[in-house]
């Protein structure tokens, strides 16, 4: 049977980044067998946010390969992003991997998939996941037709999300991380 981890949500606005997870982890197509489940994390140092939808034991090698990425790239999200999503799509054990990953710091929300995808949306939000499509329709109408900031959308997106998707609950799991001001 199929495990999924399932909706993750990444919105960017003026002030920062938003990541929200929801917590179902779903058997199959009709259990839902944990309700609590945290599928948004941070790394490196607390500044980079991930999440994951897929199997969990991939993710969880995903993100520690990713956070070594990011180590040996001293953070530089992008470029952690493309070595991992190359040796992902190239490794032969990576590539068996059922999982994909939302990272994000402040300045930046990145899609990257084992097929070697690495995509950076142009509207600043990106969800994956069985609810990703109804979170990422929330957000968007959310973010172009009000004034919430990339934390409230967040909330709100899920909380629709859930709504709609069997596969998605509203035990959201939510990090933000700030842009710096200058001075």
């Amino acid at each position: 049977m199929d495990i999924h981890g399932t909706t993750i949500l990444a919105v960017r606005g003026p002030e920062g980044t938003a990541m929200a997870g929801d917590g179902q982890v779903t058997l199959g197509q009709s259990v839902a067998m944990k309700h609590t489940a945290k599928k948004v994390r941070t790394i490196y140092k607390g500044r980079v946010m991930v999440g994951f939808a897929g199997a969990t034991a991939d993710a969880f090698t995903l993100f520690e390969r990713f956070e070594k990425k990011l180590e040996s790239h001293s953070g530089n999200l992008t470029r952690a992003a493309v070595e991992l999503a190359k040796d992902w799509r190239t490794d032969k054990y990576l590539r068996r991997l059922e999982a994909m990953i939302l990272a994000a710091d402040a300045e930046t929300i990145l899609l990257i998939t084992g097929t070697g995808d690495v995509i950076e949306p142009d509207d600043a939000v990106a969800a994956i996941g069985s609810g990703g499509s109804y979170a990422l329709a929330a957000a968007r109408a959310l973010k172009r037709h009000t004034q919430m900031d990339a934390k409230d959308i967040a909330m709100a997106a899920m909380r629709i999300a859930a709504e709609l998707c069997v596969f998605t609950n509203d035990n959201i799991t939510l990090e933000t991380r700030e842009r710096e001001v200058a001075k």
